[in-house]
C-alpha cells in the first residue's frame, strides 16, 4: 500500500499518480520514496512499455515540495531532502522507458522541475508552470537551473527563475517546456493515446533513442556521435530488430518482445 501516490496500470503503460489533492498534491519525502520505488517497478516490469506520471484532482499536478515540511529544516536536512529529488529526476531520465508528465492546474515548483525530467509533457489549458522559489527566498534545489540554461539558454533561464512568474500551458509549449496543450477534459486521454502509441515501438529501440538525445544534449559532439553508434550497434543483437526489419520486408506489423 502507498500513502501518498496511486499507481495504476492502464493499457501498457503505469501511471503514477500523486495523490494529496487536499494539498495540491504537494511532494513530501514519503512521495519522492514512492514515486521512485514505483518507477523502478514500472521499469523493470516488461510488459509496461510507457510510464506516466499525473496528479489526482482537478486542480493541480503537483504544486511542488510541501514547504511545511520543510520549512523548519537547516542545511544539513534540506541537503539529505534535496538529494532525493535529484536522484527521482535522475532515476526518470535514465530510465530506459518513455516517461510522460501529464501536468493539468498548478505544476509550480518542484511540479514544473518533475516536467522538466520528463520525455514528454503534455499539459491541459488550465496547467500554470513556474519557479516561484525566489518569492520564498530560496531558489529551485533539483537541477532546474542546470537544465533550463542548457535548453533554453541563459537569459531566459533567468527570467523563468529570478521573477518566479508563472506561465500558461500554451505559453510553456511556446517556450517547448510541454509538446503541446489540450483541453483539460481531454488531457487524460490525450496523454493515454500517447502512451499507446509509444508502446507500438520497440521498446530497446526507445531506450537507445531517449538516451542518444539526452547525452547528445549535454556531451560533446565527437562523444555524443559514437555514443549514438554504439547504440546502433547494440540494437543488432536484439531480437526486435530482426523482427522489425523482417516486419518491413513483409509488409506486417512487427511484433515487439523488448528483447
Amino acid at each position: 500500500m502507498t500513502e501518498t501516490i496511486d499507481v495504476q496500470t492502464r493499457g501498457r503503460a503505469r501511471w503514477i499518480i500523486l495523490n494529496r489533492p487536499a494539498r495540491l498534491n504537494a511532494i513530501n519525502s514519503t512521495c519522492i520514496r514512492e514515486c521512485r520505488a514505483a518507477l523502478a517497478g514500472a521499469a523493470a516490469d516488461a510488459a509496461i512499455r510507457a510510464i506516466v506520471f499525473a496528479g489526482a484532482g482537478d486542480r493541480a499536478f503537483t504544486a511542488g515540495a510541501d514547504i511545511s515540511e520543510l520549512a523548519g529544516f537547516g542545511p544539513a536536512e534540506v541537503l539529505a531532502y534535496n538529494r532525493g529529488w535529484l536522484d527521482l529526476f535522475r532515476e526518470i531520465e535514465l530510465c530506459r522507458k518513455p516517461v510522460i508528465a501529464a501536468v493539468h492546474g498548478w505544476a509550480t515548483g518542484g511540479g514544473t522541475e518533475l516536467s522538466l525530467a520528463c520525455d514528454f509533457v503534455l499539459c491541459a489549458d488550465d496547467a500554470r508552470f513556474g519557479l516561484a522559489e525566489i518569492n520564498i527566498g530560496v531558489i529551485p534545489g533539483a537541477g532546474a537551473a542546470v537544465r533550463l540554461t542548457r535548453w533554453l539558454g541563459r537569459l531566459r533561464a533567468k527570467e523563468i527563475l529570478m521573477l518566479g512568474r508563472t506561465m500558461s500551458g500554451a505559453e510553456a509549449v511556446s517556450l517547448h517546456l510541454a509538446n503541446r496543450c489540450v483541453a483539460a477534459d481531454r488531457l487524460q486521454a490525450e496523454v493515454q493515446a500517447l502512451a499507446d502509441e509509444l508502446a507500438e515501438k520497440a521498446p530497446l529501440a526507445l531506450g537507445a533513442a531517449k538516451a542518444s538525445v539526452n547525452v547528445g544534449a549535454e556531451a560533446g559532439f565527437d562523444v555524443a556521435l559514437e555514443y549514438e553508434l554504439q547504440e546502433f550497434v547494440r540494437l543488432f543483437t536484439s531480437h526486435d530488430q530482426k523482427e522489425g526489419m523482417r516486419a518491413f520486408l513483409e509488409k506486417r506489423k512487427p511484433d515487439y518482445q523488448g528483447i
